[in-house]
């Protein structure tokens, strides 16, 4: 019983118990909600836990290896906790998943017995399954750097150390004309060229579908000088006029583009000058200088 308070302890070893199970989601957007299932609202760490979402949990599959810890939530869609809108926008994705064993008759006597977070989610008939996955799948995932021409670093991230706040290459507008949550219109955007922001993020800074965001397919300066912005997917909900959304310029990873449109080559981490396939099947041909030379002089 690693982890467990002595109070828990002791209270384990009366053989008489008061436990529970709560546990807290933690969305990207920062709310926080709590459930458990006690009969009463229980209270720890500034969260108030539940009793009434119609949530659950199966049984903890704990190891002591490596290997990836995993449960699965259940649970009722209701407007008041978890609704179906909020699991299509997604605003559930990844989110931060703490559950503790806790005697209810004495919140401060508890142990925290998994931590991770949410991966596929199901819906259906009115219900979802949420699937938990612990710390340990981290471990699983391939790391180290790949020798390849174009960047590995994301913008603005700890290896690229572009400021994304630069003027250039950020914008704020408000929508003006959206269809379907993916195409949008604005009359005017100037001093950003044709193309500039694809491949960049476009986020939804307000309304139905603040917090969520997409990446840009397409982005033409049409001949009126209107903005024609589109996504790769439509936005998990819904954008209106009056939105406002911020827009990201757009990095294909290239050097060229490093170098030109960001100014920012002494951070590319990439390998520009690595031959590519063609290498592989020159060959020297009669008319060229067979000297022992590169072949692509």
């Amino acid at each position: 019983m690693s982890g467990y308070s002595d109070g828990l302890r002791a209270h384990l070893a009366t053989g008489a118990t008061t436990l529970a199970r709560a546990w807290e989601i933690r969305r990207r957007d920062g709310r926080v909600l709590g459930f458990t299932d006690h009969d009463r609202v229980l209270r720890f760490d500034g969260v108030d836990f539940a009793p009434d979402s119609g949530m659950t949990a199966q049984a903890l599959q704990q190891t002591t290896g490596l290997s990836v810890d995993n449960t699965e939530a259940l649970g009722a869609l209701r407007s008041d906790a978890i609704c179906e809108a909020d699991l299509l926008a997604g605003r559930y994705d990844g989110a931060e998943v703490r559950i503790w064993l806790v005697n209810w008759a004495d919140p401060g006597d508890r142990a925290l017995i998994f931590r991770g977070h949410l991966g596929e989610v199901a819906r259906a008939e009115g219900a979802f399954r949420a699937e938990l996955r612990g710390l340990g799948e981290a471990l699983g995932a391939e790391t180290g750097r790949i020798y390849h021409p174009a960047c590995a670093a994301v913008l603005g991230d700890a290896q690229c150390r572009f400021d994304l706040t630069t003027p250039d290459y950020v914008v704020e507008r408000v929508v003006e004309a959206v269809t379907d949550a993916r195409l949008f219109q604005f009359a005017q955007m100037a001093g950003f060229a044709d193309r500039w922001f694809e491949k960049g993020r476009f986020e939804v800074l307000d309304g139905a579908a603040a917090g969520l965001d997409g990446v840009v397919k397409n982005d033409r300066l049409n001949a009126d000088g209107s903005r024609t912005v589109e996504l790769w997917q439509r936005l998990g909900a819904a954008v209106a006029p009056g939105d406002r959304v911020r827009i990201v310029a757009g990095c294909d990873r290239r050097a060229d583009t490093c170098r030109m449109k960001f100014a920012n080559f002494n951070n590319f981490r990439g390998f520009p000058h690595i031959p590519g396939e063609d290498w592989l099947t020159s060959y020297p041909v009669s008319g060229r200088s067979n000297d022992g030379g590169s072949l692509f002089r």
